[in-house]
């Protein structure tokens, strides 16, 4: 069962990124192409998947939808990492001050939802792709922080590192060469679950319109801009788009965790 599902996830993960490497170097018609005598076309040739309010070609921006999600999942989940997992480990190796001041900075971010932030910085800077990347990672860091600082606490339990403290091996050190290879598995976990939340939370906020303009296809957007009367299929294509990306990197995220975790492998 639990192979199954690790092979959904990782059918359903590369569809989405085949989708957004094809978007790359080819798309069926141009997907900014307005075309107002064509508005709510069918599911027929030429236009597979209809066409929108706008007479635009829905599979063509479904294919560069798919591009801007997986960059806003990547950099979402890089920002919160490359900010997160540092502050857990300095708060889970013992820096008593400092561990502190990071936990109450986390539990202040934890409050945040990620739609408040991208208000925020929308009123700041405008409403943008970057934008919501920038405050989607922002909110996610605390996740990357109390993971890493979790992990840190069962890594400093161990008598090797009990063992290079005794040998006056620098906290740094140790950091690089014993904590951080070790707590990785579990990163990548969380990474891959955060990747998922981050595409539901930029499809959140491109519905919203605090994210990609008009211009720019989103799957949010396109859901946004959907007229469940006058052709509800347009409403479920970029519905099921975001479904099945959210799952697909939810399972692989699982089947990750079962795969590096051996507690959670089967008994055979």
């Amino acid at each position: 069962m639990k192979r199954c599902t690790v092979l959904v996830g990782i059918v359903c993960s590369s569809l989405v990124v085949l989708a957004g490497f094809v978007s790359l170097v080819w798309t069926p018609f141009d997907p900014g192409r307005v075309d107002s005598t064509n508005r709510y076309g069918p599911l027929a040739w030429p236009h597979i998947l209809g066409t929108d309010s706008s007479g635009m070609d829905t599979f063509s921006r479904l294919l560069v939808g798919a591009q801007t999600t997986l960059l806003v999942g990547v950099f979402a989940v890089a920002i919160a990492a490359v900010i997160g997992v540092p502050l857990g480990i300095v708060s889970g190796m013992g820096h008593k001050v400092a561990g502190e001041i990071i936990a109450r900075g986390s539990d202040i971010l934890f409050a945040l939802p990620a739609l408040l932030l991208a208000i925020l910085l929308a009123a700041a800077r405008g409403a943008s792709v970057g934008t919501a990347t920038v405050a989607i990672g922002i909110s996610t860091i605390p996740v990357f922080q109390r993971m890493a600082r979790a992990a840190t606490l069962t890594v400093m339990s161990q008598d090797y590192i009990l063992a290079a403290e005794v040998c006056g091996t620098p906290r740094a050190v140790i950091a690089v060469r014993h904590v951080l290879p070790n707590i990785s598995p579990l990163l990548g976990v969380q990474a891959a679950a955060s990747f998922s939340m981050a595409i539901l939370a930029e499809a959140g906020l491109s519905y919203l319109g605090l994210s990609a303009p008009r211009t720019t296809p989103t799957w949010g957007r396109m859901l946004r801009d959907a007229n469940l009367f006058a052709s509800p299929v347009q409403a479920f294509i970029p519905g099921i788009a975001i479904a099945v990306a959210v799952l697909g990197f939810n399972l692989l995220g699982d089947g990750l965790r079962d795969y590096l975790d051996p507690r959670l492998k089967e008994v055979r």
